[in-house]
């Protein structure tokens, strides 16, 4: 008979019948250990004596499955797949097989199929490696920066982001800050902090957040550059932008332990509001980076000195726009529009452009060659635009921003006829013996005039 392959189960089987048919074991005994019925024990029974060990090997052991498909379809339907649907996955081939061809196979079979003629790559197959980055040398010469959406304050208050930035040689926090979401405004305010706390780093790192890059390669105004691009280019700090989160990975990881240690450390300190988050954050820095960060390669700081006296900095950290003066002495910035008052210096910028200084924590300037520029302002209905364009990491602030002006906005009230010929509903009349009718005395005096 040659070789026969068995698994555990049959060679299990094996032993414990050859002791029934030895008398050592009974048959229900043998039902027991096997988890089979008695009349399946002498099934099996019947085949061990007539074929031997042999006899107990499952029956369609290696033959094709009742259900399969036969070849003449297997190379219909990859020859299908090959000339129209190449680029098909297994599922969407599968419906369009149905739906056109009136032919049913398989997700699973397909996919099968799909994979031993080269037709599809599995998810392993398809996964990517990254090669991994050197840290930098230096401290302060690659500093990378992101925001983290997510509820810091569990339960406890609303969903914020924290605005991350770490240094690329030795993996310390350098700035933390707690914002509503990722804007410009936020950016500045911890640019701000980072400058006055450490200097002015080589570079950053980030994103291709529309905060660091214009992604319009045909936009109109900018200079090619964003407000805070053109802050950096200021104070003499390099943007740079990476290609995938991979790339960037250090405060990507960083932004995961965050999520993770930050969060349960606001919940013993019992924090639940951005304003004390931020007063709590430089101490959870500090212990931070005593556990966590590293000696960088070289000894060297690249921070340099910032040489800009406060006003001139605050000047530079904010939203600035060219605008054209019209003949009226008007420009239009941010759904308002501006009329400078008449003076001797204004009556000659029919025509000119002023720049205008849109700063967080202080009222609008405009400006012509550093002179400031009297001004009112004529405003608009101020909402957020109709159909404006917002990104994914804004939309939450965004529409906490529509709900708060639609909860505010009143209706305009509708005068009925009765309101505008000054109609006032009288009281019930009680008549009485001393009752008199005042309104046809004044209708007699009239017609007596």
């Amino acid at each position: 008979m040659g070789w026969v392959l068995m698994s555990e189960r049959d060679v299990r089987r094996i032993e414990v019948l050859t002791e029934v048919l030895s008398g050592q074991r009974t048959v229900a005994s043998a039902a027991v250990v096997l988890a089979i019925t008695a009349r399946q024990v002498n099934r099996l029974l019947i085949r061990l004596r007539a074929d031997g060990g042999g006899g107990l090997i499952h029956k369609g052991r290696g033959k094709s499955s009742n259900h399969s498909l036969c070849d003449g379809v297997r190379g219909y339907v990859l020859d299908l797949v090959k000339t129209k649907y190449a680029d098909f996955g297994p599922t969407l081939a599968t419906e369009v097989l149905l739906a056109k061809h009136d032919i049913q196979v398989g997700r699973e079979t397909l996919r099968t199929w799909m994979l031993e003629e080269g037709l599809w790559l599995s998810r392993k197959q398809r996964r990517t490696f990254h090669q991994p980055r050197l840290r930098r040398e230096s401290y302060g010469e690659l500093v990378q920066i992101d925001g983290s959406d997510h509820r810091w304050f569990e339960q406890r208050g609303e969903p914020c982001t924290l605005l991350v930035f770490i240094d690329d040689a030795t993996s310390k926090l350098m700035q933390l800050r707690f914002v509503p979401s990722e804007s410009t405004d936020s950016y500045f305010a911890a640019l701000e902090g980072y400058v006055n706390d450490h200097g002015c780093p080589v570079a950053f790192y980030s994103d291709k957040h529309t905060v660091f890059r214009v992604n319009k390669p045909d936009a109109k105004g900018g200079a090619g550059m964003t407000q805070f691009g053109r802050a950096l280019a200021e104070l003499n700090i390099e943007i740079l932008c990476a290609n995938s989160s991979q790339a960037k990975g250090r405060v990507e990881r960083a932004n995961r332990t965050l999520q993770d240690r930050l969060v349960k450390e606001l919940r013993l300190a019992g924090i639940c509001d951005m304003s004390a988050g931020n007063a709590f954050l430089p101490g959870f820095m500090k212990h931070f980076n005593e556990k966590f960060s590293l000696p960088a390669a070289k000894a060297e700081n690249l921070h340099r000195r910032l040489n800009v006296q406060a006003p001139r900095l605050a000047d530079i950290l904010c939203h600035r726009e060219q605008r054209h003066v019209g003949q009226q002495l008007t420009l239009a910035y941010d759904r308002r529009q501006i009329i400078l008052e008449r003076s001797d210096l204004t009556d000659g910028l029919a025509g000119q452009y002023v720049e205008v200084y849109d700063f967080a924590d202080r009222p609008l300037e405009v400006r012509w060659k550093g002179h400031s520029l009297p001004y009112r302002v004529f405003s608009k209905d101020q909402r957020v635009s109709h159909t404006a364009i917002v990104e994914n990491k804004r939309l939450r602030h965004a529409l906490a921003t529509v709900k708060a002006q639609q909860d505010i906005k009143h209706l305009p009230e509708i005068m009925t006829n009765s309101d505008k010929i000054g109609y006032k509903k009288r009281p019930r009349q009680v008549y009485g013996p001393d009752y008199k009718i005042e309104i046809a005395a004044a209708k007699a005096v009239e017609m007596t005039a």
